[in-house]
């Protein structure tokens, strides 16, 4: 069954060029497109795509209010893919914040673009530490804060979110705590429904904007 993918991008050529990207593997299906962010809820309510990948910046409704759109407004609703040019962007981290599960540079490699469409649509975050330490420096949240103190994680919880936000895998995880996958797929469960995280990406941008990990 194939991975069907909605693109949203004001720029032709860059739809263009995702979708001869991803119509070449017998897995992805791009059954349609779209050149802003306004049009997507009635396209997303039709088309049922697996994967939405669209601009963060566009002129009528731009990444981040259609990410909030389609997780308010959509059952079951598909993952979202921001497409950016500068990684740096803070309309990435608010469509981060807002919900979208990773972030694709508009530079990727083919194979960067095919990998990021097939863990979305598993239902993984892409998630790029490193980025979202830059761009979570010097944003304290003291909502964030309550949400974290709230959570009352457990000490193998809170081990486990330091490792999640350096980035590391469920399989990394485990090596470096040495448990088992299944007890630190467990782990890694409890704390997204304790921190009412989406995905990794959101209980990682908690993480930093509480203070409990500092970026850098």
């Amino acid at each position: 069954m194939s991975i069907t993918v909605l693109l949203v991008d004001d720029e032709e050529l860059v739809r263009a060029g995702l979708r001869a990207v991803l119509d070449t593997q017998p897995d992805i299906e791009v059954v349609g497109e779209a050149s802003d962010g306004a049009t997507v809820v009635p396209l997303v309510r039709r088309l049922r795509p697996d994967v939405v990948a669209l601009d963060v910046r566009m002129p009528l409704l731009d990444g981040i209010e259609a990410t909030r759109a389609i997780l308010r407004s959509v059952a079951d609703p598909p993952g979202i893919l921001v497409i950016t040019t500068f990684e740096e962007d803070a309309y990435v981290y608010e469509a981060l914040r807002a919900g979208a599960n990773g972030f694709l540079l508009k530079r990727a490699r083919p194979a960067e673009i095919v990998h990021a469409v097939r863990l979305v649509a598993e239902g993984d975050s892409l998630l790029f530490p490193a980025a979202v330490r830059r761009l979570a420096a010097g944003r304290g949240n003291e909502s964030a804060q309550r949400v974290l103190e709230r959570a009352a994680l457990t000490g193998r919880e809170r081990e486990v979110l330091r490792l999640m936000a350096g980035g590391l895998s469920n399989a990394e995880i485990a090596g470096r705590l040495v448990l088992g996958g299944e007890t630190v797929k467990s782990h890694v469960s409890s704390v997204l429904t304790k921190l009412g995280a989406r995905d990794r990406t959101q209980a990682v941008i908690t993480a930093y904007e509480s203070g409990f990990v500092t970026p850098g």
